[in-house]
């Protein structure tokens, strides 16, 4: 089985990884750090903000089960892209919505599918998602991984939003 790569970021790491968990295609899933300046950054760094780091989330997906588009449409849908640097309480640039492509296809439907929704206008304000070539991803610390399947209680700002658009 022959995996591919996805990076988004999308407000705080726990709760996209649970929802991204979920779906059929996604055969795994890291929490960490990309986008930034710092080398080999730790969790008190990134939510100091200073990082340039955002949090988050590495998808191996089966592209024969569920297609990049697809999953950048439950991207779209499990967070609020028009918030600039925030998702719920969660404020700062290490919050921030964005696509990081690891090639030139990702890049172009990512481009494509921001369009589209901002032509549709599946949401009320300008969508401020960052589109950008990967750098360096760096795992969280074991005790993110899978966090909120480890602590239940955990605080989450994710839902799925309603809102349709053809998978293509």
């Amino acid at each position: 089985m022959l995996l591919e790569t996805a990076i988004v970021a999308a407000g705080c790491f726990w709760g996209v990884e649970t929802l991204f968990k979920k779906l059929n295609g996604v055969e795994k899933t890291t929490v960490g750090y990309t986008g930034g300046t710092t080398l080999n950054p730790v969790y008190e760094q990134i939510t100091a903000g200073r990082t340039g780091h955002a949090e988050a989330i590495k998808i191996e997906f089966n592209p024969k089960k569920i297609s990049y588009r697809e999953l950048l449409i439950y991207f779209y849908k499990l967070h609020d892209p028009t918030t600039l640097n925030r998702q719920g309480n969660d404020k700062g640039t290490q919050y921030r919505s964005a696509i990081f492509y690891t090639n030139d296809t990702q890049k172009q439907v990512a481009q494509i599918l921001t369009e589209e929704l901002e032509s549709k206008k599946v949401y009320s304000s300008p969508i401020t998602t960052q589109i950008v070539a990967t750098t360096i991803f760096y795992s969280a610390e074991k005790y993110h991984q899978n966090y909120l399947d480890n602590n239940p209680g955990g605080y989450m700002c994710h839902f799925i939003r309603d809102w349709k658009i053809e998978s293509k």
